[in-house]
């Protein structure tokens, strides 16, 4: 009866360690899965920070380009104004039509 307990326990040693050995295997397969799962986070996290610092370059662009606008609007603005005054009139109407005031004279060298 000696002899069938020790095979017995024999073979119950032998579950426990096939047991254990696919319970470490199973905890080395983990730790593999997530070794590999950081890694792919770490690389599309440095990705994501180039893409951030280029996207924060185009915008610096985008707002100074804005504020040209602004002011090539705002000069726009004032020329229409201008343009509307007789001062604007009078200026193209010398330049481009050659007209003068009455008591103007004009001086033209000789050619």
């Amino acid at each position: 009866m000696g002899k069938m307990k020790k095979t017995g326990t024999g073979r119950m040693q032998k579950r426990k360690n096939a047991r254990l050995r696919h319970y470490k295997r199973s905890i080395v397969m983990i730790c593999a899965v997530l070794v590999c799962l950081t890694g792919a986070l770490a690389v599309g996290s440095l990705s994501l920070h180039a893409k951030n610092a280029q996207y924060k370059e185009q915008e610096e662009e985008l707002t100074a380009q804005i504020k040209e606008q602004e002011e090539r609007a705002k000069e726009v603005e004032e020329f229409e104004e201008y343009v509307k005054t007789d001062d604007y009139i009078k200026e193209t109407a010398e330049d481009k039509l050659g007209l003068v005031d009455p008591n103007e004279i004009i001086f033209k060298p000789a050619q």
